[in-house]
């Protein structure tokens, strides 16, 4: 008796079959600094390193954005963006980038 296997399907960012090194790279890099600025802004102290991660992470999500082939890509994108941006924000108004 045959019995089926139940497979989780790969996690992949290319979602058409081809590699996409750059791309990929944005988005991870984007999402890395969005989590980055969107913890740290909880922190009154640290309003330097997340107002400089998320103007990072806004810069390369929309450069990232901008090059993206796949949906895949533009999903993680979108987030890593926003929680950047959210980071940024908070950030600003605890000091700013230089205070």
């Amino acid at each position: 008796m045959a019995q089926t296997v139940h497979r989780f399907p790969a996690f992949t960012l290319n979602t058409d079959g081809r590699p996409h090194p750059r791309e990929n790279t944005l988005a991870a890099v984007t999402a890395v600094l969005g989590v980055l600025a969107f913890t740290s802004s909880f922190f009154h102290g640290l309003h330097l390193l997340s107002s400089w991660s998320g103007l990072a992470g806004v810069a390369t999500g929309l450069y990232g954005q901008f090059v993206s082939a796949t949906t895949a890509e533009r999903f993680v994108l979108v987030i890593g963006t926003g929680m950047a941006a959210f980071g940024f924000g908070i950030a600003l108004a605890h000091g700013g980038l230089f205070g």
